[in-house]
């Protein structure tokens, strides 16, 4: 089966974004406008198609498709998905619309994270036409149902083009990144890992704990991850971002003032991430050999660059 039933009316499917399990999804929300949150990546497309088809949803009936950002990770596919969707339009936030019409500066910036893989991790990008977008601004709605709202909050930290989207049936939010990424893997494990993801070039402590603070006054029962899966432990989970942001932010500013030279800077902040996260990892019997530490080092490596980023503006703008 390639999904979850998370409840009666929401189903996470498994998008195998970079080629791994349980590391994006997209939520499908059972209402009378079927609506999917999130697509990654267009590589991701047919796991979705996949998913889709065995909840016996035909592509014709999606009537919305909301990305909480544009990170390519999180819709770099939906300008192709659109083509097989006929009746969907594409949700966003006001910041992202321009750069979905037109993606040439979201790839241009992946590029320079990702290098030589990029073309396999993301190719094709496609645009979406202008008609098909639809702009949500900071405590709008969309009826999906007949007694069913979604409510859009503005919520930076992460991207400054991303908004969260609360579900009053069952008083969730599904918060992209902004939350930081649950590393749903380890649940067999007994192992709950929250971390925060500062990836570049708009990461934002200070911005992100607003947005938490948000979903702390909210007194949610579930908050729905981009990576991967959900929680109902609403209130640790946001307590363990929030803890590993204040220690991501620490090891930026040592990595900044480390040397003058970024890729150093970058180096030595991911080996303080990985060190202080594998240290944590271990004391709570994490075999040494799991597959969790190809991910994290994946993740690490691009928080670093974030770090690295966010630290360079702080200090030219004292």
């Amino acid at each position: 089966m390639s999904f979850i039933d998370v409840n009666e009316r929401i189903k996470l499917i498994d998008l195998f974004d970079l080629g791994m399990s349980e590391r994006t999804g997209s939520f499908v929300i059972l209402e009378d406008s079927i609506t999917l949150i999130e697509t990654s990546a267009s590589p991701s497309i047919p796991y979705l198609k996949q998913g889709l088809k065995e909840l016996n949803i035909e592509l014709d009936q999606i009537k919305f498709i909301i990305l909480t950002h544009i990170h390519l990770d999180h819709g770099g596919g939906v300008g192709l998905f659109l083509q097989d969707c006929p009746n969907a339009k594409v949700v966003v936030h006001p910041k992202a619309a321009k750069h979905l019409a037109d993606p040439s500066k979201l790839e241009m910036g992946a590029r320079a994270v990702y290098g030589n893989q990029f073309d396999q991790l993301f190719q094709p990008i496609l645009p979406v036409p202008k008609e098909r977008i639809m702009v949500k601004n900071d405590g709008e709605t969309l009826q999906i149902g007949k007694k069913t709202c979604l409510t859009f909050y503005d919520t930076p930290g992460h991207a400054r083009h991303h908004f969260s989207v609360y579900d009053p049936v069952s008083n969730g939010m599904f918060t992209g990144d902004t939350a930081g990424i649950y590393y749903w893997m380890l649940k067999e494990l007994g192992i709950d890992l929250y971390l925060p993801t500062t990836s570049p070039n708009q990461f934002n402590p200070t911005e992100m704990s607003h947005s938490i603070k948000l979903y702390r006054e909210k007194s949610l029962n579930y908050l729905y991850f981009g990576h991967f899966g959900y929680t109902k432990q609403v209130e640790f989970a946001l307590n363990e971002v929030e803890r590993w942001i204040e220690f991501f932010v620490d090891c930026g500013r040592k990595g900044y003032f480390y040397s003058e030279m970024d890729e150093e800077r970058i180096e030595y902040t991911y080996i303080r991430l990985k060190e202080g996260i594998i240290n944590e990892l271990l004391k709570q019997q994490m075999p040494k050999d799991h597959k969790i530490f190809k991910v994290i080092d994946l993740d690490l490596k691009v928080c670093s660059m974030g770090l690295i980023d966010y630290w360079k503006k702080e200090v030219t703008n004292r």
